[in-house]
């Protein structure tokens, strides 16, 4: 349910506004157990964390008794997307009304927009929690504080999730085969050694930004390219090894009368701190650089004066 593009969503109960106010503000009793601060004084701050996936600082700016309750966001970090801060200056807000014999709580999450990134996950997450856990609270006093298990997995799947980018084209998979292997070509002029012979090492360096090592594990003619990163060097985040181990993986596959390619870097997830910038860097190489040496028989490489990953 949208209300001025926001996430809200309400309910009913046969209880009284204050009973409803006093349920919102026992948050430990409905959201999560692993509250710090205090959740009932008007001007205090809160932080809500679990595990490694989410964590907020919540100020109460509004805590009028039986009517409404309202916390802006003051700090926030997500491990499952790439913009980590995604409800940083966002506003949750409690909405407290009489209907006939009835408690209205009207819920919204001001700022929780469906553009977000977040906003599958935290959509369902609210939606459990304000509609199943708080209504629990209030109808049965007993909540189910305790992270919902079908929305925590969710998370933690989108946190594992491997950077990814696909396009088709109308060149046989022989030729996206070779585009691929000519990686100055495509990807950066600074290359040294082979790339085109099953086994070998190559190295490509961008200024003393990015210096990575690649072994070729899989070279299927028309089919697949693998390498495997041996060796890293990433200046711009503090584990400057964070490709270290990972897969670099081109499939390429016959689409009716087309072929797709389609490219996973295997271990680049949204949990390390290089990805913004590196899927941001893939995205340039692989959509825009390696579809063009493909299609136009000349990619955009980053030259020996110029560096994409650090942009």
């Amino acid at each position: 349910m949208l209300e001025n593009n926001s996430y809200n969503v309400s309910f009913l109960v046969d209880k009284t506004p204050e009973e409803v106010f006093n349920a919102v503000n026992n948050v430990r009793g409905w959201w999560s157990e692993i509250i710090e601060g205090d959740t009932t004084k008007l001007g205090a701050e809160f932080d809500y964390h679990h595990k490694d996936i989410h964590r907020s600082k919540f100020k109460i700016t509004a805590l009028v008794p039986g009517q409404r309750v309202a916390w802006h966001v003051l700090d926030n970090h997500f491990n499952f997307i790439q913009d980590k801060t995604e409800w940083i200056g966002t506003d949750v807000i409690f909405e407290i009304a009489r209907k006939g014999d009835e408690t209205e709580l009207h819920f919204t999450h001001a700022g929780l927009v469906p553009e977000y990134e977040c906003y599958e996950v935290c959509s369902n997450a609210w939606g459990s929690y304000i509609t199943g856990s708080l209504r629990d609270l209030i109808t049965t006093g007993k909540g189910q504080p305790n992270p919902i298990e079908e929305v925590v997995n969710q998370a933690e799947q989108m946190s594992r999730t491997d950077y990814t980018a696909s396009f088709t084209v109308d060149q046989s998979p022989d030729e996206v085969f070779t585009a691929i292997n000519n990686v100055r070509g495509w990807w950066t002029e600074d290359f040294e050694e082979d790339s085109s012979k099953l086994g070998a090492e190559f190295r490509v360096h961008f200024e003393d930004l990015h210096h990575t090592t690649q072994k070729v594990t899989e070279l299927v003619p028309g089919q697949k390219v693998v390498w495997l990163v041996t060796e890293s060097l990433i200046n711009f985040v503090e584990d400057k090894s964070e490709w270290e181990n990972t897969q670099i993986i081109f499939e390429i596959s016959r689409k009716n009368d087309r072929t797709e390619l389609h490219f996973t870097h295997a271990g680049l997830i949204p949990a390390i701190p290089c990805y913004g910038q590196c899927s941001v860097a893939w995205m340039f190489y692989i959509k825009q650089s390696l579809f063009d040496l493909i299609t136009k028989g000349e990619g955009q490489p980053t030259r020996k004066d110029t560096a994409i990953m650090a942009q």
